[in-house]
């Protein structure tokens, strides 16, 4: 199946199935088994998804290479490791607010020392009050990272969030206050 419109109709029932409430990789798996193309399904999943198209292609490259490392019937396999690797993941655009946060956020990150792949995925998709509380709970051991800088990035980006009128309010309130107390100890060594 060639792109144009074979590609437009797997789109429409990709959409269809993500509305159904069908998960990314389960809708890549059903249309790979039952086409046979792989790259046409990448595409169709990744539009339905809103990715913008050229994205879309270049992910498609990246991840084209793999398919020849799965045979026939292993499609479900194969949907697993482009979840695994974000194929399906729709970068979100932050409004300049968000883009500070998620920018303190990073620092904080690179201050702890990194952070869990995981974690990439909700930078990519703007979850900062996931990443947020996530970061709240560090602990630091072995001397590894920077606690002044990470809790002062924490700090600041909590601030920022608590700032806002947000139904996790409380969560966030308490997540600032510990990245406080946290700050505040470190400071005063």
């Amino acid at each position: 199946m060639g792109h144009g419109e074979g590609e437009g109709a797997l789109v429409l029932e990709a959409r269809e199935m993500l509305a159904a409430g069908r998960s990314d990789e389960e809708v890549f798996a059903e249309l790979a088994t039952r086409t046979g193309d792989r790259g046409v399904c990448v595409l169709a999943v990744c539009l339905a998804l809103g990715v913008p198209r050229a994205d879309a292609e270049v992910r498609l490259r990246e991840v084209e290479p793999l398919f020849s490392d799965f045979a026939v019937g292993e499609e479900q396999d194969l949907a697993f490791l482009l979840m695994f690797g974000h194929v399906f993941i729709v970068d979100r655009v932050l409004e300049e607010h968000e883009e500070r946060i998620r920018d303190l956020l990073g620092t904080a990150a690179g201050a702890r020392g990194g952070y869990p792949g995981g974690l990439l995925a909700w930078f990519r998709t703007g979850e900062l009050t996931k990443i947020f509380l996530y970061f709240a709970k560090t602990r630091f051991r072995d001397g590894r990272g920077s606690p002044p800088d990470f809790w002062a990035a924490m700090t600041a980006a909590g601030e920022l969030l608590a700032g806002q009128n947000r139904p996790d309010h409380e969560e966030v309130t308490a997540g600032l206050e510990r990245c406080r107390t946290q700050a505040a100890a470190i400071n005063s060594k």
